[in-house]
């Protein structure tokens, strides 16, 4: 809109925005001389020495380009390594701890991911509570823990992968999801080792081996997909066959239990029984050889006796006679009643017999009965 020409018009008094009117012919056009002018003598203050336009337009580029050279200077700090970009592209090299120099941004890019962090990734069941004050509530997750068995069997499993970085590189470019790769990785990894494991091996005696198997295969596809990755340790924390048929699992290890239970109760028994039996068998055959040999002594006795008393008796016929005679009425005579008869005894008083068996007998003390 027109200003006003009489003096003192218009909000910034009589010249307008463009400052006073000349000649009061409408308002006048600004100088641009003059605004190059106040720029030039803006920048001699700024630079040293009042340099002139054309040296100090280069010292200023100097200076900024300087400046973005040096935002190229990076650190690496302890358990990170650095991969370095090129346009977005790694270059292939991975610099350790220190004080490093990369083309700064936009022309290059610096990642330092942490190596050293050992990352856990749990597998058929999720944490719920990660409240260290609480206990930890687990959430099963049947699409990655029911597994089948060499025999025909389903397994629940619930394990967890422990990993960390090997290469920086490979792990940021070389593969899209990494922790989603391990989970699959490890899934197909322990479904193959309990594929061609038994069941009951793999509640009891089996498990370190098959996380030992697992471990390996695991890392020997990681090492296919080149995907600089290291499988720390697989832990089996839970095989259990699935909930529907629990119970019954549970009713027939009680009946193993109970028929182990029973066996070791017959083993020790067994071990009690049968050292004795041994012994006393034992016993009786060596009584039995005693017996043997007493007997074939007594009978090798008898004989030699007998030669003797034959060649005795071819020597001296009437002796051997009258001895055997003697040894025989002795022997019989020791185990009869013996009376002897007087039939010339006489007087009142005399007993006509003497009962030797009784004279051979102890006395009887006094008050005893004779018998």
């Amino acid at each position: 809109m027109p200003w006003s020409n009489q003096g003192g018009g218009g909000p910034l008094g009589s010249g307008g925005p463009w400052g006073p009117r000349q000649g009061g012919t409408g308002p006048t056009q600004p100088n641009l001389e003059d605004l190059l002018g106040k720029g030039q003598d803006f920048v001699r203050r700024l630079l040293p020495g009042g340099a002139s336009g054309g040296r100090g337009l280069l010292l200023v580029i100097v200076g900024g380009l300087a400046l973005w050279l040096g935002t190229g200077f990076y650190r690496v700090d302890a358990g990170e390594q650095g991969v370095e970009l090129l346009f977005g592209k790694w270059t292939g090299k991975i610099d350790g701890p220190g004080l490093h120099y990369w083309f700064p941004s936009p022309i290059g890019a610096i990642a330092t991911p942490n190596v050293e962090q050992v990352r856990r990734l749990d597998i058929g069941f999720r944490d719920i509570d990660d409240d260290p004050r609480r206990t930890t509530q687990r959430s099963a997750i049947p699409q990655e823990g029911l597994m089948l068995t060499a025999d025909q069997n389903i397994a629940d499993l619930k394990f967890s992968v422990f990993w960390k970085i090997r290469n920086a590189g490979e792990f940021l470019f070389n593969i899209r999801a990494p922790e989603q790769t391990v989970r699959i990785a490890a899934e197909s990894a322990m479904r193959e080792v309990v594929g061609r494991t038994q069941f009951e091996p793999l509640l009891t005696a089996e498990r370190q081996q098959v996380e030992q198997l697992t471990l390996s295969l695991l890392q020997s596809i990681l090492d296919e997909y080149e995907a600089g990755l290291t499988i720390q340790n697989i832990q089996l924390l839970a095989v259990e066959p699935p909930p529907p048929v629990i119970d019954a699992f549970n009713e027939v290890q009680r009946a193993r239990q109970d028929k182990e239970r029973l066996e070791n109760q017959a083993e020790a028994y067994r071990n009690r029984i049968v050292p004795t039996a041994r012994g006393e068998a034992s016993r009786i055959v060596e009584d039995a050889n005693a017996y043997r040999e007493r007997v074939t002594k007594e009978a090798e006795g008898e004989a030699q006796r007998f030669t003797e008393v034959y060649e005795g008796y071819l020597t001296a016929p009437l002796v051997t006679r009258r001895r055997m005679y003697l040894e025989t009425m002795t022997e019989v005579l020791n185990s009869t009643v013996k009376v002897i008869v007087d039939p010339n005894a006489q007087g009142a008083g005399v007993v006509p017999y003497l009962p030797l068996n009784e004279l051979r007998r102890p006395a009887v003390g006094a008050g005893e009965a004779r018998p």
